[in-house]
């Protein structure tokens, strides 16, 4: 059995997840991990997939034929794990380059962006528009931690960080 990481999109419909899974225990697939979603119309999946390396040409060859979805697909390896997870929640007014200045700021201290999920919403009381991201982390320092903090909050006085796990 070999790890495929999977990604598929198609206009959004009942059924949709049915008929992946039905394709994936159809060729000898055990479905491991996911993150599924309906973004403005589309269903977007990223699934992490065990699947016999002799079934696998046939199982991509099914999800193909499922009408109006498209994939990628890559075979994956056993990445470096970080001595520390971490996930926060990030509230902020929304603006351009938002997910750029958060990013530059993790990266540059070494920290790699494990999870990524935000969303736009008006709060209700003022009708600003609001960021919201759960950002999930690996560290290789338990330095970095308060380094990620302080480099956050300096993005300005709009933004709330809470810490969601240790």
């Amino acid at each position: 059995m070999l790890r495929y990481l999977i990604t598929l999109q198609a206009p959004d419909r009942k059924g949709l997840v049915e008929q992946v899974a039905h394709a994936v225990s159809r060729h000898g697939g055990n479905w491991l991990d996911s993150e599924l979603r309906h973004i403005d119309g589309i269903f977007a999946a990223i699934l992490l997939l065990e699947v016999p390396s002799l079934k696998m040409d046939e199982l991509i060859e099914a999800l193909e034929c499922i009408d109006g979805l498209t994939l990628t697909y890559s075979k994956t390896s056993v990445a470096f794990k970080p001595i520390k997870r971490l996930t926060y929640s990030l509230v902020s007014y929304d603006r351009p380059g938002l997910v750029l200045d958060i990013s530059n700021r993790i990266t540059a201290l070494g920290i790699n962006i494990e999870q990524f999920s935000s969303q736009f919403e008006t709060a209700g009381h003022t009708g600003i528009a609001l960021f919201r991201a759960t950002i999930g982390l690996g560290l290789t320092d338990l330095a970095q931690e308060e380094q990620l903090v302080q480099s956050l909050y300096a993005l300005g006085d709009d933004l709330v960080l809470d810490k969601l796990s240790r």
